[in-house]
């Protein structure tokens, strides 16, 4: 037997309304063409699928059965339509975001999820990068947007934007050796056990990078993959931590501590690639995705860079 898709979802409507009639509405129908066809259904099917009262009708046993799997076999043409419809769409290459560990960590993933379900034909491909190798791939056109630290992507003629603050913090546990401070030095910081970022993180670099004498070398109980962990190692009081404050989410039960050294005092820029082969009107929509993230993330913290400004001699 060969069944009309038609055919099925019209007497799945008039089962699940109780009423001809009312499956006819779902279908945008007559009553007469409706009947017609729920008639040739059942002489198809060779039994009676409906019994038919005065306030309505209601599946016989043999109905039932056609009912259940008629829903199956609508739901996986359904799902067969929509696989075969991706590769109906027309061909775009995805767009290219690079970004560093702090901002993937929060706001970059917040703006995925709402570009991704506003723009389903655009795709996006994301990548973890230093800042110094995103700006290059930015330069060369090999990447559409990239979110970078600010003293560090000057004097290449790429269009910028301030993205905001990503300044260092110091984090431990609560009620422990940070409770009471409200800015410290790092030399003071690498006086304790520290846990932290793995040695090729670009977090990692950028402290070793700027620390050097007085400070004493730092002792790292543990150096991990990602600033989820070294956030729970934090608040366990396993060791102290540096992390960018935006990378804390509100509420977090931690101290938190600026930091007065100089170069802890960091922000990000929204910075676009140089002829990138791309929709315009995708990359300024995501543009203004990661915009609207990253201002939602810096609602929920404290501006701990200008206490560490007015801390300073």
């Amino acid at each position: 037997m060969r069944y009309d898709l038609g055919d099925l979802r019209l007497f799945v409507h008039v089962v699940t309304e109780g009423s001809i009639t009312a499956g006819a509405r779902r279908m945008l129908m007559s009553l007469p063409s409706a009947s017609a066809r729920v008639r040739s259904l059942e002489r198809h099917a060779g039994v009676e699928l409906l019994i038919r009262e005065r306030r309505g009708v209601r599946p016989t046993p043999a109905g039932a059965t056609l009912l259940r799997h008629a829903r199956d076999v609508l739901a996986q043409t359904a799902l067969l339509e929509g696989a075969v419809a991706g590769y109906a769409r027309t061909s775009a290459a995805p767009l290219v975001l690079l970004a560093g560990g702090s901002a993937m960590h929060r706001f970059v993933p917040q703006a995925l999820v709402s570009f991704l379900r506003a723009h389903p034909d655009v795709d996006v491909t994301v990548s973890e990068c230093p800042t110094p190798q995103t700006v290059q791939r930015l330069a060369d056109g090999a990447a559409n947007l990239g979110i970078v630290l600010d003293d560090e992507a000057r004097d290449r003629g790429l269009r910028t934007e301030p993205l905001g603050d990503d300044s260092l913090v110091v984090i431990g546990r609560a009620g422990g050796v940070l409770a009471g401070r409200g800015t410290l030095a790092y030399r003071e910081v690498a006086e304790h056990p520290l846990v932290g970022l793995g040695t090729d993180s670009s977090l990692h670099r950028w402290i070793a990078q700027h620390v050097g004498p007085p400070a004493p070398a730092p002792r790292y109980r543990t150096l991990v993959a990602d600033l989820g962990t070294v956030i729970a190692l934090a608040m366990a009081g396993v060791g102290l931590a540096v992390v960018p404050s935006r990378a804390v989410a509100a509420g977090t039960p931690v101290e938190m501590c600026a930091l007065r050294d100089s170069w802890a005092r960091r922000r990000h820029l929204l910075c676009w690639g140089a002829g990138a082969s791309a929709s315009p009107a995708a990359v300024t929509a995501l543009a203004g995705h990661l915009r609207a993230a990253a201002n939602a993330g810096g609602d929920e913290q404290p501006d701990l860079g200008a206490a560490a400004r007015s801390a300073d001699p």
